[in-house]
């Protein structure tokens, strides 16, 4: 019996056996440099993109600080105009006081100095609040940055002490307003041999 080629299969072409295993080709360094890198086009974009934003940023921060250096000024401004208003308030029922004094004329001297004791007492209450201290330094050592000598005195003890107030001097915290006019004491002079 004799097989008719009908029945046999064909022989695959090598052609057809090596394509299934064939390796596709590399692609070219161009191919693989315009995949991986952006155009220089693309690349300029994205910059001038950056620095549009980097700018508006600087504008806007350009314009806060400003903002923010008006606002201060202003607030100085203010704070200084209206520094003294509530002192301004507290010496209206001193003035007032004075004012109810000078307005009654038939008053004894006894009546008198009432009114001046108990309008000093308003005076020093509105210090106080405004923390106005009065320097009285009867007995201390003399200090340059708070005294103001007027003249100096031979006396016992120690020198350069102060013996007398003339004026009382005033401070606000960490500030003299006005120094103390004080006597301040020397060494006796030793005796003519």
């Amino acid at each position: 019996m004799q097989e008719s080629n009908d029945t046999q299969k064909p022989e695959a072409l090598p052609e057809a056996a090596g394509a299934e295993n064939a390796v596709p080709p590399a692609p070219t360094a161009e191919q693989t440099a315009a995949e991986v890198m952006p155009s220089l086009e693309d690349l300029l974009k994205a910059a001038e993109l950056k620095a549009a934003e980097h700018h508006d940023a600087w504008l806007r921060a350009k314009a806060e600080t400003e903002n923010v250096r008006r606002r201060a000024q202003e607030d100085i401004a203010k704070a200084g105009k209206y520094a003294v208003e509530k002192f301004a308030g507290e010496l209206l029922a001193v003035k007032d006081s004075l004012e109810a004094a000078l307005a009654n004329e038939n008053q004894s001297a006894e009546n008198l100095k009432a009114g001046v004791e108990l309008t000093l007492r308003q005076l020093v209450a509105a210090f106080e609040k405004s923390n106005l201290a009065e320097i009285n330094p009867v007995g201390q050592k003399f200090d340059p940055h708070q005294h103001q000598a007027i003249s100096q005195v031979e006396a016992d003890g120690e020198p350069n002490t102060v013996i007398n107030v003339l004026q009382k001097g005033y401070t606000l915290p960490g500030r003299v307003i006005r120094p103390a006019l004080v006597v301040v004491s020397k060494a006796k002079a030793a005796p003519a041999a």
